[in-house]
């Protein structure tokens, strides 16, 4: 039994990320027949599409839409890039300028919950660090409750923001980035496209589940 429950975390933890890897570099390749690279793409979407006030910036700290300085930020290979992986990890970002600029409900939610889980991250910190005290608090009249408490708090955000982010991240991706690029990637890339999407996807599946088996682990071990 325990080898199988290694086994299954092991799957749900690791190979979605690995596999998301490999399709990315796969479609890394530069391309000549493409009109510019991530970030002029990104760029000519986002005057396109109306969207003002919205940047486009080089990172070293992995793709992302940062909605408080109204910033999509691409990593060098992505930003530089010429290839497929590129252009559909930039329209995947603009997706979510987007979703900001449209007021796309669950992208605020998500903004405000990471607000408060970057707070209870903290308190899950403490809670690691207490853990022989918190299995003598335990034993105290309304302890257990307490524990308990304090601790769906923590690993309960962390878990809700990453169940939020489900929604947000598929239709960034299958709403609004891959529509986009049908108008510019040739045909014959497209299932490409929504190849790089999809193992993108699985990477915020698996990180979900891993947050409420997480969460599941320290209310049973709360529970003893």
């Amino acid at each position: 039994m325990v080898i199988v429950l290694i086994v299954l975390a092991l799957a749900i933890f690791v190979l979605p990320n690995l596999w998301a890897k490999w399709v990315l570099k796969r479609h890394t390749r530069g391309r000549d027949d493409y009109p510019g690279t991530g970030a002029e793409l990104a760029e000519h979407l986002l005057r396109r599409l109306g969207v003002e006030g919205v940047t486009v910036e080089r990172t070293e700290f992995g793709d992302h839409y940062d909605p408080e300085s109204r910033c999509v930020r691409l990593t060098p290979d992505h930003y530089d890039g010429r290839s497929l992986t590129a252009v559909t990890v930039a329209a995947h970002e603009v997706g979510h300028a987007i979703q900001h600029h449209e007021g796309y409900a669950p992208l605020l939610a998500r903004s405000r919950l990471v607000q408060v889980a970057q707070k209870a991250e903290k308190l899950g910190a403490i809670l690691m660090m207490a853990a022989p005290f918190l299995f003598v608090l335990t034993r105290l009249p309304g302890g257990l409750a307490a524990v308990i408490a304090m601790a769906v708090i923590s690993f309960g955000t962390a878990a809700l923001v990453h169940l939020v982010t489900l929604p947000v991240e598929f239709d960034a991706s299958f709403n609004r980035a891959l529509p986009l690029l049908k108008e510019y990637v040739p045909p014959y890339d497209m299932p490409g496209a929504r190849h790089v999407l999809t193992a993108c996807a699985f990477t915020y599946v698996a990180a979900s589940l891993a947050s409420v088996m997480n969460l599941g682990r320290w209310l049973v071990i709360l529970r003893r």
